[in-house]
């Protein structure tokens, strides 16, 4: 190492003239003109080869330079970027040995593992840099900033005190700190830090006017005040609600600089629920209804909170509601709260002697008992009034009437799914015990008392309609298409009742009157599916596509149904007609994180074996979420910046639990079960293995080795053209025309995912478990999969947690059963046992799951609960077959009988489970053929279109 260049650690810093070019190449790489500093920090090492900060400098502009060339497109890296990204890692090392007590080499250090997303060492890099150089605010800066991304939040505080520390005068920096203190669990000390800002401020500040940094502020902390809680009396005595009645006082201290009105008025509701200020609260919600809140459905169960007078913890709860849920639709109603939320929903014979002003103050307060006739436009009150309303009353038979007749006129397609909102039936596992939840089985729907009456009234309309042209019970003449929205709406409720044949002839039916209605074919497409016929599914929906191909929807629902038909090609072209048309379409779906599409061809692709590829595209959905909390990266200085520190803290409160949304699980499940099936059943790849050819004639055998050679050599070919990353054009680099050809596209190296297969299945499942548990532990699939890597893994006690986290969800779940019994029969087959600890921990607990009895007694009482319940799930059937037979308790013949004696009426009969009791008939060989025989005719009366059997 030369001690003749410059180095600034060491305080030997550059001339002047290199020092100029060196400021050039910082202000270059910050202005991302790469060739210029490029050409800058050449021209330093030209005289000074060694010198550390340059050395860095241009390892850093290189490394930018191939994430700008190269771009994140999802593909694995190519090798020109892997060579670009070592050399400036390199050169980075390179300077930072030259001249290691330097900050700015420490500081690029940090960058270069920032831009590649290894965060804890990027925070080593910039704590070496802030040693050196303690109070450089950039690098603080910088650190704090991964801090909060990498939720430091202890490391983050301290950053930005010392920040603070070093510029008080600048706001940005004490916003910051409070938001450090409130994200570390401490609102106290965060609402101390905004009262000291205050405090620094003159009178004239524009803090104290209104405006939107000042209102959001003020709002800001109003909610951090509202979190505080204090002991009052020398701590003899501790008030939870303190900060909360100080919020609802400091709402009103601080209205005259609040913008966000309705926002303001929202906080107030809370807190006047919370405080049991019923009578305020409502005057509360009069107030955002007149703002034009009346669809906030959020609103609305406010409201009902209020009028019932319900405690601080309901409310809690229903203030997390989203959607169209309210209070009505989330636990059963007791008949005198019903009747409460009547009167103030309801017109009753009170509310209709006269004009909605007559029931409105001269302010424009509105009173309890007009709230339908003050808005008589709002689609919210209306449909909420149906859900007060008792299913069997006469009330409610006459106000669905109305509303149904209301929405066929009009024409409405999404009737059907509205109506099935409300089939509420009060939920029976733990999780849902004492709350309503959404009836979805054919089975429920079918004997739920709205559908009935649906049923009824839409009957009659068809009826009615056919014959006299009118509804029911009225005069007036409706036109040909109000019949045919009730065929439409009567073959929805075929389709909720799995009564799918009959669907059809009435879709049919639209269809023939109406051959250019796109919702009709959709339908029909969704009940073929459903009846078990999905490639013809695919032609229909393809065919009302055709009908109108500016329809993005119809269009995304034919890609969708043409890739769970496995025509992945067609699927390709139809998505492509709304993908930009240059370049490859699945290229434009992944930069446009279009999860569905690749989770659904993921799908299709495991089911035809083809498991790299599959595993490609679920861990394209993965590389998207992990984009999605990689975003949050820009908003940590801009929503500071822009004082929007509410919306930041519901940002970071959603960027934490972003690894529990319903798509990141689904790719996860997936991905687990198919590397814990690649360590059941390991595959060998075929592309390297000879044929045997002792067992081959001469001629055989001269015809597989020519087979065999070709391959060969189309493989090397493959494996040279993949080498370089991009497709090569032989072709001439100027069009006919004169102008420039455009770059060719990247490709995929690994298309078939083998990288992914060669990953040690285990281990990757392990790593998906850990996050679904941690992130979607309410999920019983996610502690099903952690119970199925444990035991894998030899992990006993893990897979009994478990299980008792199972058991806590839901205790009547199939897949709880059959690893119940799979966990007793490893325990007794076992060659070894755990630690003494976590033996004795076994042993103590796994009794309790059996309630104390042996495998064969709890197998028989559960074979005994499942067949006094005609409609008990087919694939609790099968589970428990399985285990009646691996237990040697009942004959095969008796196991077919369970599966078949419900004759398919039970809950979770679909085309998937029916597959499987065959493939479980299947297993059992010449014994049950008969029964297999029986079980494809129950199949075909129940899914009267399938096929592929």
């Amino acid at each position: 190492m030369s001690n003749d260049n410059p180095q600034s650690g060491a305080g030997r810093p550059l001339p002047k003239k290199e020092a100029d070019l060196f400021k050039n190449v910082i202000k270059f790489y910050e202005s991302k003109q790469y060739k210029k500093g490029l050409k800058n920090a050449d021209t330093i090492l030209k005289r000074f080869p060694n010198h550390g900060e340059t050395l860095c400098m241009k390892g850093l502009i290189l490394n930018s330079m191939a994430s700008s060339e190269y771009g994140n497109r999802g593909l694995d890296c190519k090798e020109e970027e892997k060579e670009k990204v070592e050399e400036a890692k390199e050169l980075v090392k390179k300077g930072l040995m030259f001249d290691m007590r330097s900050h700015v080499c420490w500081h690029v250090y940090g960058l270069l593992y920032r831009s590649h997303r290894n965060y804890p060492e990027a925070i080593k890099a910039y704590k070496q840099a802030i040693r050196i150089d303690p109070n450089n605010l950039q690098i603080l800066r910088d650190m704090s900033v991964l801090q909060i991304q990498m939720r430091d939040l202890s490391g983050f505080r301290e950053t930005r005190l010392k920040i603070l520390t070093l510029r008080p005068n600048n706001k940005v920096h004490w916003l910051s700190y409070a938001l450090a203190v409130h994200v570390c669990g401490d609102p106290e000390g965060a609402l101390g830090v905004l009262d000291n800002y205050m405090n620094t401020l003159g009178e004239s500040s524009e803090e104290f006017k209104r405006g939107f940094e000042s209102s959001e502020l003020a709002l800001y902390k109003n909610k951090v005040l509202s979190e505080t809680t204090s002991s009052q009396d020398g701590g003899n005595y501790f008030d939870e609600l303190l900060g909360v009645k100080k919020a609802l006082k400091h709402l009103d201290e601080i209205a005259d600089v609040i913008v966000d009105q309705t926002g303001w008025l929202q906080a107030k509701l809370s807190y006047q629920l919370q405080l049991g200020m019923f009578d305020d609260a409502i005057e509360t919600c009069h107030l955002l209804f007149w703002r034009g809140s009346t669809e906030d459905h959020r609103v609305h169960s406010a409201y009902m909170c209020a009028l019932l007078h319900l405690d601080r913890k309901t409310w809690l709860e229903v203030e997390k509601l989203r959607g169209t849920t309210t209070l009505a639709t989330f636990r059963p109603l007791l008949d005198e709260e019903r009747e409460v939320l009547l009167k103030a929903y309801g017109i009753t014979p009170s509310t209709t002697n006269g004009s909605s002003s007559q029931h409105c103050s001269a302010d424009g307060a509105m009173t309890k008992e007009c709230l339908a006739l003050a808005f008589p436009k709002s689609a919210a009150i209306k449909r909420i009034y149906l859900t007060l309303l008792p299913p069997s009353s006469a009330e409610f038979r006459l106000a669905i009437d109305k509303y149904c007749q209301r929405q066929i006129v009009k024409g409405v397609p999404s009737l059907g799914s509205d109506l099935s909102s409300l089939y509420l039936m009060e939920g029976k596992n733990q999780e849902s015990e004492g709350r309503l939840i959404l009836a979805r089985d054919p089975v429920d729907v079918k004997f739920h008392p709205v559908y009935c009456m649906l049923v009824e009234l839409v009957e009659s309309y068809i009826s009615s309609l056919t014959t006299q042209s009118t509804f029911p019970n009225d005069s007036i003449q409706r036109p040909p298409s109000v019949l045919l929205w009730a065929w439409y709406l009567r073959s929805i409720l075929h389709e909720q009742s799995a009564e799918y044949a009959k669907g059809i002839t009435l879709i049919n039916k639209c269809i023939d009157h109406t051959p250019t209605g796109v919702d009709f074919y959709e339908l029909k497409a969704r009940l073929l599916e459903a009846g078990g016929d999905i490639q013809r599914a695919a032609d229909v929906i393809d065919s009302g596509r055709d009908l109108d191909h500016q329809d993005r929807y119809i269009n995304n629902q034919t890609t969708k149904t043409l890739l769970r038909a496995g025509r992945e090609d067609e699927a390709r072209k139809r998505i492509s007609m709304f993908t930009r048309h240059e370049g490859n379409p699945e290229q434009n779906l992944y930069d446009m994180q279009c999860a569905w599409y690749e989770l659904e061809l993921a799908d299709s692709l495991a089911r035809k074996g083809k498991l790299g590829m599959s595993l490609r595209k679920y861990t394209a959905v993965i590389k998207h979420y992990e984009d999605f909390h990689e975003d949050q990266f820009d908003f940590h200085a801009y929503c500071v910046r822009k004082v929007t520190l509410r919306s930041y803290c519901d940002l970071l409160k959603f960027e934490d639990e972003i690894w529990g949304q319903p798509f990141y699980c689904r790719a996860a499940e997936r991905i687990i079960q198919i590397y814990l099936g690649l360590f059941d059943a390991p595959t060998k790849s075929q592309s390297n293995e000879e044929p045997d050819y002792s067992k081959m004639t001469p001629a055989e055998r001269k015809k597989a080795k020519n087979i065999a050679r070709k391959k060969k050599k189309a493989l090397e070919k493959k494996s040279q053209d993949s080498a370089s990353g991009v497709i090569k054009d032989t072709s001439k680099s100027v069009e006919d025309n004169g102008s420039k050809k455009k770059k060719p596209h990247a490709v995929d190296i690994d298309p078939e995912g083998k990288e992914l297969l060669a990953l040690n299945p285990l281990e990757e499942a392990q790593k998906f478990a850990s996050i679904l548990i941690k992130h979607a532990p309410k999920r019983i699939t996610s502690w099903a999969l952690h119970y199925d890597v444990s035991v894998r893994r030899g992990k006993m006690l893990m897979g009994l947690q478990a299980l008792h986290r199972m058991i806590a969800i839901d205790s009547n779940h199939h897949d709880l059963f059959a690893r119940i019994v799979d966990f007793s029969q490893k325990l007794d087959s076992r060659t070894t046992t755990c630690h003494a600890a976590s033996e004795g921990v076994i042993l103590s607990e796994f009794p309790k799951l059996l309630d104390g009895k042996v495998l064969s007694d709890f197998i028989k009482s559960t074979l005994d609960s499942v067949q006094a319940d005609p409609l008990s799930s087919l694939p609790m059937r099968i589970v428990l077959a399985k285990a009646l037979i691996s237990s040697n308790i009942a004959t095969q013949s008796e196991c077919v009988s369970l599966i078949l004696d419900s004759k398919l009426s039970g809950r979770f009969v679909t085309m998937t489970t029916c597959r499987d009791a065959l493939e479980f008939m299947e297993s059992m060989g010449k014994d049950a053929i008969f029964g297999k025989r029986e079980l494809m005719t129950l199949i075909i009366s129940k899914f009267p279109f399938a096929k592929d059997f």
